[in-house]
């Protein structure tokens, strides 16, 4: 039986791609970007900069570079899940790291296959794009899932630091040491922010808005209406502080109810392609008696669409809104 190994070539230097990116991003950042580290990142910066004032600076530019930079061509796609997962790079950095991939990826089609050079080169800038997007989308939700694991106690931190006599900007600074990151730079930056004379409601809408968090507008709306109307701001977080914890135990109940049916989904998603792919390497002339018919072609592009509907209904019908 003759085995075609075009198609393992092919995920593998897809993979060896995806794992380039992140010996990139580790090389050049080091544990500095580690979204686990016990010191804030913004701390560690403050340690060796001294100035306050060029740290505070250099976060905000790495907080919104992103989504200035979407009129690069093919950046406005990742501009979005960039800013969420606050890669360090700059864009031209990730635009210039694509390209790099996507030659890497060319040269290893061409010493792994022998497809004709358009093909190469229409497969590998894909892998170069797609393996950067697949690795700034894990990136963001990890942050995404951190941030709202780390608000509750943030906020009942918030809570505590008011109770005792401290004023909100204290308290905002004190989870800014204490919480590690990505929480602890956030909020450091929103006491910097502060200290320097911007409204704390207003920093705390801005980071809600720029993460597109629910429970961080809820935060911001709950500071903004104890500055206009009063009242007591310890019990208003309290209160908040439970409603976000009662939020992310639903989301985890759910996601737990739902975990069956996304496998479900993602199985009938993948057999398809990966029953090609075993067909492909198993048996390389299955469709040579008729992928030279006039119909094969529209017939290939049916099934494609067919299958790009299944991956979009079953992602609808398990996305739960809460």
């Amino acid at each position: 039986m003759q085995l075609s190994a075009a198609p393992i070539i092919y995920i593998l230097i897809f993979v060896a791609v995806l794992l380039l990116v992140e010996g990139i991003y580790l090389t050049v950042f080091g544990k500095t970007i580690s979204l686990n580290s016990r010191v804030s990142r913004r701390l560690a910066l403050l340690e060796k900069n001294q100035n306050r004032e060029q740290v505070l600076e250099q976060l905000r530019k790495e907080m919104s570079q992103h989504m200035n930079a979407r009129g690069i061509p093919l950046y406005a796609i990742l501009a979005s899940k960039a800013q969420k997962a606050n890669i360090a790079f700059s864009p031209k950095a990730l635009v210039g790291i694509m390209v790099l991939l996507s030659a890497v990826a060319y040269l290893g089609l061409t010493i792994g296959t022998s497809a004709a050079p358009l093909v190469r080169g229409a497969v590998a800038v894909v892998m170069g794009v797609g393996a950067v997007y697949v690795w700034v989308n894990g990136k963001a939700k990890k942050r995404m899932a951190l941030i709202e694991e780390q608000l509750p106690d943030a906020v009942e931190l918030m809570v505590r630091s008011l109770r005792v006599g401290h004023p909100f900007s204290s308290a905002i600074q004190i989870v800014a040491k204490e919480v590690p990151d990505p929480l602890g730079t956030e909020f450091g930056v929103i006491a910097d922010e502060a200290a320097y004379g911007r409204d704390v409601a207003e920093c705390i809408r801005a980071f809600a808005e720029r993460m597109e968090s629910q429970d961080l507008r809820f935060l911001a709306v709950a500071v903004t209406i104890q500055q206009q109307s009063g009242g007591n701001l310890a019990e208003i977080l309290e209160g908040l502080a439970k409603v976000i914890r009662s939020r992310f135990k639903l989301f985890r109940r759910v996601k737990a109810i739902t975990a069956e049916a996304k496998w479900s989904g993602t199985f009938l998603s993948a057999f398809p392609i990966v029953a090609l792919v075993a067909i492909s390497i198993l048996k390389p002339d299955y469709y040579d008696g008729v992928k030279e018919t006039p119909l094969f072609i529209p017939a290939a592009l049916v099934v494609g669409a067919f299958l790009i509907a299944n991956v979009i209904f079953m992602k609808i019908m398990v996305n739960i809104k809460v």
